[in-house]
């Protein structure tokens, strides 16, 4: 199998453990998201893998874009192609075939809450944190995230996160559907193996099956929605209020807006 910079891949059986490797906050870019892409797509065409586990080293699952450096790229209103790449790849996480699970440990924010909600399922710790910090950056929500987050935990407690930015911990997610299991920070990835490991036990044809008539319509809800979320972003990169929101959050500090 291919061998990536950023991820390492992991057999448990049926199961394949993909690791995200950028710790300590594994922070996100194209490259990240489309090596974790390819490596999905090649997983579909392994017959040994029958479930897919979304793990992460370090202190964080995905801390999302790094806005000291090589993140603030994806939201260039001058140059938008980084986040439409982006954006193409994220949709190719969505549209795997294979069930995933993810084991959250630790903060899962903004682009890396996107990419917390790929999973099917997710067994996370108490500690973990997950924030759609967007409005607090000045942005409209990207990956997905306006679509995806209402159908796991209902439109009004989404509505709460997408408008607020507020972080919820592990206990809450949990209470809200937004986590199936809530283990350990020790046991999360072993239990997300068990969990992977139970479906994988079941026939993977009607497992493959089921998932995907559970899913019907989400992909071309998401292309769709994703196409509105860039084209939000686009406008909303150019005001000054997402210039500010991208300092205050680099200095953990709120921002100063002026509705410019």
């Amino acid at each position: 199998m291919t061998t990536y910079k950023d991820i390492g891949v992991e057999w448990h059986g049926h199961v394949a453990v993909v690791e995200i490797q950028r710790p300590p906050l594994n922070f996100f870019d194209n490259a990240l998201i489309q090596q974790i892409a390819d490596c999905f797509e090649a997983l579909e065409q392994d017959d040994r893998c029958r479930a897919i586990v979304l793990a992460a080293q370090g202190k964080a699952f995905c801390a999302g874009a790094d806005f000291s450096s090589s993140g603030k790229a994806l939201f260039d209103p001058d140059s938008p192609e980084s986040a439409i790449r982006l954006y193409q790849n994220a949709i190719r996480l969505f549209d795997c075939k294979k069930p995933i699970v993810g084991a959250i440990h630790g903060a899962a924010v903004g682009g890396g809450l996107g990419l917390a909600l790929v999973p099917d399922f997710r067994v996370v710790a108490p500690e973990a944190r997950f924030a759609a910090n967007f409005v607090r950056l000045g942005i409209h929500p990207g990956f997905g995230i306006s679509s995806v987050l209402p159908r796991i935990i209902g439109a009004q407690k989404a509505n709460l996160m997408l408008l607020t930015g507020r972080r919820i911990n592990g206990e809450q997610a949990y209470e809200w559907g937004l986590a199936d299991q809530l283990s350990s920070a020790n046991s999360v990835r072993d239990d997300a193996i068990a969990l992977a490991t139970e479906i994988a036990e079941c026939a993977p044809l009607a497992v493959e099956s089921t998932r995907a008539t559970a899913r019907v319509g989400l992909i071309d809800e998401l292309r769709e929605r994703v196409k509105h979320e860039f084209s939000e972003q686009v406008w909303l990169a150019k005001t000054k209020d997402h210039q500010e929101g991208a300092r205050a959050v680099s200095e953990r500090r709120l921002g100063e807006f002026k509705r410019a």
